[in-house]
């Protein structure tokens, strides 16, 4: 069944409003993504615990979201019921299981726990948000997914906004604001409507999501997209301690200036996805994310060469690295969506993720780990 009608499918609003509604409602559904990356010094500090251990709460997000995101996609949810509620319901699940860190032990089995939660809701947020923006449109779907992805970044990065804000002092205070905003962008997204190419299928079948192995666009799709987030979420979650230790080691530690050079890498690379996407519509998927692989790759090699060097040069080059890693993102979930029957194209997308995070939770936890061999 495909919705012919899209401002009659919610609140009247046409595309623009309702991208853009998404579009903030994803913002502040995904800060708590990375709620707790952005304070790990000020927990680390109050409970005597390690990095390693610490690293267990960004990691049990990525875990959580891996299987919710299979469970998503198995039932077919994004794809059986109006994907703005279960947007909703899912971002209002998240905050819940955020806010609830406040009355745990610091990295706890239910600290752990509860991140995890957090990441099997949050499955319910980006997967079908990318469900409800391209049925808006086929021909600018890259640039509509861009905006998606755009805000999920955004997203990421304003934990590390909050606590730089002030609330970094307190840790507490950053985890609470996270947890409201995300309720509030959970509701927000029940007033977008849905557009004229929403396809959606009126029965369960769990043998759907095969064809991510059956179709061979679909395939090569997800596997460059394991390729892209393997690097992605290791910088997402260690770049702001990246950048206070490579302050430090140059004589010059400042961690608010770590805290906004995190923010500012991260967001940066969500408002390139949009720009990316037009682009790609332009001149092709795939030459696209070809470029922002071979350019992010080489600006974190620069990062790594320049580690301990002077703080401006490090900010610079940790925001160029923020710039080209993200925007690849959304042109590999286009590319999944545009060789997918439109009724399974919810599912489909949120099986890549599934997959794609899941891999993620080696690369956030082993981190750290390399780090402590290595060297950052």
């Amino acid at each position: 069944m495909v919705n012919r009608a899209g401002k009659r499918a919610g609140s009247g609003m046409g595309k623009t409003g309702a991208i853009a509604v998404l579009a903030v409602a994803e913002i502040a559904a995904l800060a708590l993504w990375f709620s707790s990356s952005a304070v790990l010094v000020e927990m680390g500090a109050e409970a005597g615990l390690s990095e390693g251990r610490l690293a267990g709460l960004s990691t049990a997000v990525q875990l959580g979201f891996a299987a919710g995101a299979l469970v998503f996609a198995i039932l077919g949810l994004a794809d059986r019921f109006d994907p703005r509620r279960v947007f909703c319901l899912s971002a209002l699940a998240a905050a819940g299981a955020n806010l609830a860190l406040l009355w745990v032990p610091i990295g706890g089995e239910a600290a752990l726990a509860l991140r995890a939660l957090t990441g099997f809701a949050l499955a319910g947020v980006y997967p079908v948000g990318m469900k409800i923006a391209v049925g808006w449109g086929k021909s600018d779907r890259a640039a509509l997914v861009g905006i998606l992805v755009g805000a999920l970044t955004i997203g990421s990065g304003a934990p590390h906004l909050v606590a730089w804000a002030g609330a970094g002092a307190d840790w507490r205070m950053t985890v609470a604001a996270c947890s409201v905003l995300a309720a509030a962008g959970g509701v927000a997204v029940l007033a977008a409507g849905l557009g004229p190419h929403h396809a959606q299928t009126p029965r369960f079948d769990p043998g759907a999501i095969a064809l991510a192995w059956r179709l061979p666009r679909v395939r090569l799709a997800i596997l460059g997209y394991l390729g892209h987030v393997w690097e992605l979420y290791a910088f997402w979650a260690w770049v702001g301690l990246v950048a206070r230790l490579s302050f430090e080691q140059a004589g010059e530690p400042d961690p608010d200036a770590a805290r906004l050079t995190a923010f500012v890498a991260i967001a940066a690379g969500g408002l390139a996805c949009v720009p990316a996407g037009v682009l790609a519509d332009r001149i092709g998927r795939t030459r696209v994310a070809l470029a922002c692989l071979v350019l992010s790759g080489a600006a974190g090699l620069a990062c790594a060469l320049s580690f301990g060097a002077d703080p401006t040069l490090m900010i610079v080059l940790l925001v160029i690295w923020g710039i080209a890693i993200v925007p690849d993102s959304a042109l590999y979930s286009t590319m999944v969506a545009d060789a997918a029957p439109p009724e399974r194209a919810g599912s489909l997308m949120t099986l890549q993720t599934s997959i794609g995070f899941l891999l993620t939770a080696v690369t956030v936890q082993a981190t750290p780990i390399a780090a402590g061999a290595l060297g950052w």
